[in-house]
């Protein structure tokens, strides 16, 4: 079985091949989302805590949360649904999918480092790979740069510098959400606005019906 480790904290990610049924023994029966002490891999994990992410079996199905079951299931999938991609609008379909208990059909276990040990792991805690992109949301940004609600969070935008396909370097930006600015609060008080004036005619028109239907 392959293990798929991943640490958030550095963005790195290492594969270990694991034939061994004795340190495989210690996820079996473990539910997606469980957490699992890593020493059971070898001296090098000792001190870690891995949580089980997901999965595959041997045939390509994915684990799916709230399955409870180690083998696989029919079931009818939608829109914001994992395991499931909609093509067209409204669209449904009966997938197959693998449950969240760990067995010994899987042949990749995805897991998240929870807690690191006390020696470096080559690959997985002695490398810094950096994001690609940015936070996006204008909340995450005061956040990231320690922001006041005065400040300008465009100007702490983090931007993406690549090369073009005719090797010009350019750069780009993402579009900020959540802005607050002048506009869009003046764009919020005429929407508020249009509505109390929509409400006043349609009071004034029933106020001249009901006048016109007494006579």
């Amino acid at each position: 079985m392959k293990l798929n480790i991943a640490n958030p904290l550095t963005g790195a990610q290492k594969v270990l091949e694991v034939d061994d049924e004795h340190k495989l023994r210690a996820f079996y029966d473990k539910r997606i989302s469980q957490e699992v002490e890593g020493e059971v891999l070898g001296d090098e994990f000792k001190g870690f805590i891995f949580r089980v992410s997901g999965g595959n079996d041997k045939q390509g199905f994915p684990m799916k949360q709230g399955v409870l079951s180690n083998g696989r299931a029919r079931l009818l999938l939608a829109k914001g649904k994992t395991c499931y991609r909609p093509r067209r609008k409204g669209e449904r379909k009966r997938k197959s999918v693998r449950g969240c208990i760990v067995g010994p059909d899987l042949s990749v276990l995805n897991l998240v480092v929870v807690k690191a040990g006390e020696a470096d792991v080559p690959g997985l805690t002695d490398v810094q790979i950096p994001r690609r992109l940015g936070p996006k949301r204008a909340s995450n940004i005061r956040k990231l740069f320690n922001l006041t609600k005065e400040d300008d969070v465009r100007k702490y935008v983090i931007r993406r510098k690549f090369d073009s396909k005719t090797g010009k370097k350019n750069d780009k930006a993402p579009k900020i959400q959540r802005l607050v600015t002048p506009r869009t609060l003046h764009h919020k008080r005429q929407i508020a606005l249009k509505k109390v004036q929509q409400r006043e005619k349609v009071q004034r028109e029933a106020a001249e019906y009901n006048r016109l239907h007494a006579q």
